[in-house]
């Protein structure tokens, strides 16, 4: 591997212990043992999904995984859930290396609590404010997601965040995330000070990945255009939009909306409970796509790098290609530099 890439890959790989510092994006139904392990194993940072998963399931999940790779990987979890604090116990004694917190901004006792346990803690930052404010509160590293991304998404691109956030936090590796799928982009973004990326949207089409063919089918005929952002029907209920490629599950939550709203104003359920339900929703309404293969009714999350998405390869051939890209793209640079 080139020299400079190796440098610049210290700060990253040292924090994930990993020799690559990539990321695997947590997906729901996607990042299970199977990926995850591939992930770990071809030299990245494979995440678990969480998701809605309960505590028996995460901990059947974590030994499953542990069973497939010797390397280090971690969990995410969405701080929304009900369990969330049965769920970091859980990574507690299971001794996860790394807990990612999404879905929100972690609470300073639940980052500690990981912390006087020896395990590391990152989550996401949408403004500079927030951050500083988590570096307070004592994680160990952030990931910063533009609205590139595929699933649930924040409202900036990540070159916006990019150039707000990493000019001014020095203290702790940052991460980059949302429509990553080449390496020249991956080298770019670790020249101007991120410790590392992490990526989703690629991995779904991984051989090792156990997405239903008609799912990775759909990706690799799909454009970055293809994938659209839900729509929010109304301001007093908070949901977190999420990026897929355009089907009838994409009409389906509109519906799914109305109804809880109606619920809501009737006072039948909470708001908390309506927010609750939307997550169950994507959540069931991903596993028809990803698992039962149902790309008709079934939600299609993807990041707009699904037009970088092409043919179903190993993961270890995307990290190959990702760094043969990255070194093609140095070794220009160099050999442009030298005749300047």
């Amino acid at each position: 591997m080139n020299l400079k890439i190796k440098k610049l890959f210290e700060r990253g790989s040292n924090f994930l212990g990993t020799s690559y510092p990539i990321l695997g994006g947590a997906m729901t139904w996607v990042s299970e043992s199977n990926l995850v392990s591939a992930i770990s194993n071809a030299g990245g940072f494979g995440i678990l999904a969480c998701g809605s998963m309960d505590t028996k399931k995460l901990e059947e999940e974590i030994i499953l995984t542990r069973s497939k790779t010797k390397k280090p990987f971690g969990v995410n979890l969405i701080l929304l859930h009900p369990e969330i604090d049965e769920l970091i116990n859980c990574c507690i004694l299971n001794s996860v290396d790394i807990v990612v917190f999404a879905g929100g901004f972690p609470k300073k006792s639940q980052i500690e609590k990981l912390k006087s346990k020896r395990i590391k803690t990152v989550c996401f930052a949408t403004t500079l404010i927030i951050a500083k404010k988590m570096i307070q509160n004592g994680i160990d590293a952030l990931i910063l997601e533009g609205n590139e991304a595929g699933g649930h998404i924040g409202p900036v691109s990540i070159n916006v965040l990019v150039q707000e956030i990493l000019p001014h936090i020095k203290e702790i590796p940052i991460f980059v995330a949302g429509g990553i799928g080449r390496g020249e982009i991956i080298l770019k973004f670790l020249q101007l000070g991120a410790a590392g990326c992490q990526i989703g949207t690629r991995f779904v089409c991984a051989n090792e990945s156990i997405a239903h063919e008609k799912f990775k089918n759909i990706f690799i005929k799909s454009e970055a255009r293809n994938a659209q952002i839900s729509v929010k029907i109304d301001e007093r209920l908070p949901v977190i939009p999420v990026r897929a490629i355009e089907n009838s599950a994409t009409q389906d939550f509109v519906e799914e909306q109305k109804k809880l709203l109606d619920l809501v104003e009737k006072k039948k359920i909470s708001l908390k409970d309506a927010q609750l339900s939307i997550e169950h929703f994507w959540a069931g309404s991903l596993k028809r796509a990803v698992i039962d293969g149902d790309i008709e009714k079934g939600s299609l999350m993807a990041g707009q790098s699904v037009s970088l998405v092409k043919e179903i390869q190993s993961v270890k051939h995307i990290f190959k290609e990702l760094i043969e890209q990255m070194e093609i793209q140095i070794n220009f640079e160099q050999k442009d530099f030298n005749h300047g």
